[in-house]
């Protein structure tokens, strides 16, 4: 697992292989990935978007942005959480992710961004 706080709010990571699949006859990687977004300050906020970089070992670097996560945009008071599992593909056994959330205080109406610690994403099989 990995962990990082920004502004009090707390991104711990953890990352599992789903298995391998054939798209347009090349073989694909699949990866899942579990986020807890925890409220550490003393505000409330809400997740408005993300920003995600994808390095694959055999292929270009990928930006992925959008609004909220997996539909949502989550508001979280003061100690709460949130989890979710989103996933990715790759065209190689080894690769990584970063990015970031936007995110606004609700007490204050600013705008930050929390960052999402680089985690890596690998094969069991593939491991020396």
């Amino acid at each position: 697992m990995v962990q990082q706080v920004t502004r009090g709010i707390k991104i711990s990571v953890e990352t599992s292989f789903e298995g391998t699949f054939y798209r347009h006859y090349k073989i694909q990687y699949a990866f899942q990935y579990e986020i807890t977004i925890e409220n550490q300050s003393k505000d409330t906020v809400q997740l408005n978007a993300r920003h995600w970089t994808i390095l694959d070992a055999l292929n270009s670097v990928e930006t992925v942005s959008g609004e909220g996560v997996i539909g949502y945009k989550p508001v979280l008071k003061p100690g709460q959480s949130h989890t979710y599992r989103s996933g990715c593909m790759l065209t190689s056994p080894f690769g990584a992710m970063y990015g970031f959330y936007n995110m606004i205080n609700l007490n204050s109406a600013k705008n930050f961004k929390v960052y999402i610690p680089s985690f890596k994403l690998s094969a069991p099989f593939a491991i020396n």
